[in-house]
């Protein structure tokens, strides 16, 4: 077949990437530019149809929950102010809360909670301590207790108020926080934050609309606190009877307030440099005018050491602690022992104190010898806490075995050649179990005091309250008196040579009364006066035994007392000495 016969081939088809695009149409183009679709709109993969717009709703619902959590998380994290109240440090914030209303929480003692308003937002108040300045400064001007209650009235308000801006500042960052974490679009997390606000400021629209005053007549208690109702009374009668409680508590104050005038009354004492002076104290139980009569005492008789036989608390809470803070301050070491009213919380307490560089305070327990001011002492803790009613008391038969073995650890301290000089104990029942092995034991407990020789010679002196019995005492038409005594024992031996019986009169009466016994007389027996002109300075106990003397000084700080500091004159046998303190208003 010829070359003219055969039929044409079709040309070779050149590879896609060689190939030109075809030239679109003008109409084609216009139509592309003019309904192209967003390239956020655009997907490769999934088709349009499959991919649903989301539903306002749906993000509304996204962003109240962001507000919320956003908001909650600010609150709880910089949502509270410290705000002082009166004379207590305390700690306000906001918490959200289904039922509202108010929780005072007294730690560790339990809550207090009111239905004072119906609100998404409950306050919580939580009572942090007791500030010890100002309380005393309530003590020493008791005419601030007029203004007392505007006071607080006031305190409280500048806390809410300054609550209530922490608190919108708080839910503000929050939930704008929160907002931009999760959307990452800075106008979502403006619109969270104005909702936050929004929500805050509703809800305390509502507060202010349902706030309820009389919430205080029905409290519900919880904690230890649950038994408040039995212990202060129908809130209800409080409530209405509150210038009768108003009265009484500034007659309780004016009467403390007397007995820090007490104080400056008691005498001046020129000390023998060849004793030893000891101020023996014992069941404070809470009552801070017992820091100013012990301050008062080691100033003006130059106390070298003070041995405080237990019961400085009244309920052994850690929300008491704060209270003995004084003693580093007192201006002589100080030796203590636990009471069946000091809980283990409380002789930690001390052990801080202890700890601390230079401190002066000590603790004494479990037998372990102390040497201070030339003495050696060894105590042990009262092995009962009888606040706690959970545990039944087991009563002096854990009293003489405790007994028991501090007597035990007082013979090894004897068999090693270090004999201890006094034993310390707080219940007399476990100090009794020390006689033979000690010249001298100290205790507390009973509030009364007494001095007797045990059948192996050991003398047993028990004080009185140095508190007046604490302030439950303070608030009787008679309270207890208050007592403390100086003993004097020799420098070299440790032998007690005297000791001196100080006694305030009644809260409501400024009367101080000394009375000086020698060691050789016997236990109980009335003291005699001293011959005429004797002083405090010129009565230096002597070491002799067998001399039996004492002298008996009333003071007052009526017209004709003694000026403070100042040394008075021991009544002379002629006229006898006065069996007890002249009563003065």
């Amino acid at each position: 077949m010829g070359r003219e016969d055969r039929k044409p081939r079709k040309p070779l088809a050149l590879p896609q990437w060689v190939r030109k695009p075809p030239v679109p149409s003008l109409a084609s183009s216009l139509r592309h530019r003019l309904f192209r679709p967003r390239a956020a709109d655009r997907t490769r993969d999934v088709p349009e149809a499959l991919t649903p717009a989301p539903r306002p709703y749906v993000r509304a619902l996204g962003l109240i929950a962001t507000t919320l959590v956003g908001a909650w998380l600010g609150l709880l994290i910089v949502g509270s102010i410290d705000a002082p109240v009166g004379p207590m440090d305390t700690k306000m914030a906001l918490r959200p809360s289904l039922t509202g209303g108010t929780k005072v929480n007294v730690s560790p003692l339990g809550a207090l909670e009111l239905r004072s308003h119906a609100a998404p937002l409950r306050l919580d108040v939580d009572v942090d301590q007791l500030d010890q300045e100002r309380a005393s400064a309530l003590v020493d001007h008791p005419e601030r207790l007029e203004g007392l209650e505007g006071e607080i009235t006031s305190d409280v308000q500048a806390g809410t108020g300054d609550l209530a801006l922490r608190s919108a500042v708080a839910v503000v960052l929050g939930a704008g926080a929160l907002g931009l974490a999760v959307y990452r679009r800075p106008r979502r997390a403006l619109a969270a934050s104005g909702l936050a606000l929004a929500l805050l400021a509703a809800s305390g629209a509502t507060a202010y609309a349902t706030w309820n005053p009389k919430s205080v007549l029905e409290p519900k208690f919880s904690g230890l606190l649950a038994g408040a109702p039995s212990v202060v009374g129908n809130a209800r009668s409080i409530v209405t009877d509150f210038d009768i409680y108003q009265r009484e508590l500034a007659r309780l104050v004016t009467n403390v307030t007397k007995l820090y005038e007490a104080t400056s009354t008691l005498p001046a004492y020129q000390p023998d440099p060849s004793t030893t002076r000891v101020l023996h104290v014992s069941d404070i139980h809470l009552n801070p005018a017992a820091w100013q009569i012990i301050r008062s005492l080691v100033e003006q008789y130059d106390i070298d050491a003070i041995i405080d036989t237990g019961d400085t608390m009244d309920h052994g809470t850690s929300a008491e602690n704060g209270f003995i803070a004084p003693v580093r301050d007192l201006g002589a070491p100080y030796v203590w022992v636990r009471g069946n009213h000091d809980s283990d919380e409380t002789q930690k307490a001390f052990e801080k104190l202890a700890d601390k560089k230079g401190s002066n305070v000590h603790v004494l327990d479990d037998g372990v010898p102390f040497d201070v001011a030339g003495l050696r002492l060894a105590g042990w803790g009262d092995p009962q806490f009888t606040p706690d009613r959970s545990v039944t008391p087991k009563g002096d038969p854990q009293e003489r075995r405790e007994g028991r073995r501090l007597a035990l650890a007082l013979r090894a301290q004897k068999a090693a050649g270090t004999p201890v000089d006094i034993a310390v104990a707080h219940n007399p029942v476990l100090a009794k179990e020390t006689d033979g092995l000690v010249r001298l034991a100290l205790a507390g407990h009973t509030h009364q005091r007494s001095n007797e020789k045990l059948p192996r010679r050991t003398r047993l002196m028990i004080e009185g309250s140095t508190g007046g019995g604490g302030l439950r005492a303070v608030e009787k038409e008679e309270p207890q008196k208050v007592s403390a005594s100086v003993l004097y024992l020799g420098r070299d031996d440790g032998k007690l040579q005297a000791w001196d019986e100080i006694t305030l009169g009644g809260l409501g009466l400024t009367t101080a009364e000394v009375t000086r016994h020698l060691a050789g007389e016997q236990p109980g027996s009335s003291p005699s006066p001293s011959p005429s002109g004797s002083s405090p300075s010129s009565g230096t106990p002597s070491s002799s035994s067998g001399t039996s003397s004492s002298s008996r000084a009333p003071f007052s700080t009526g017209p004709g007392s003694p000026s403070p500091g100042a040394a008075p004159r021991l009544p002379g046998p002629t006229p006898p000495a006065s069996p007890g303190p002249a009563n003065s208003p």
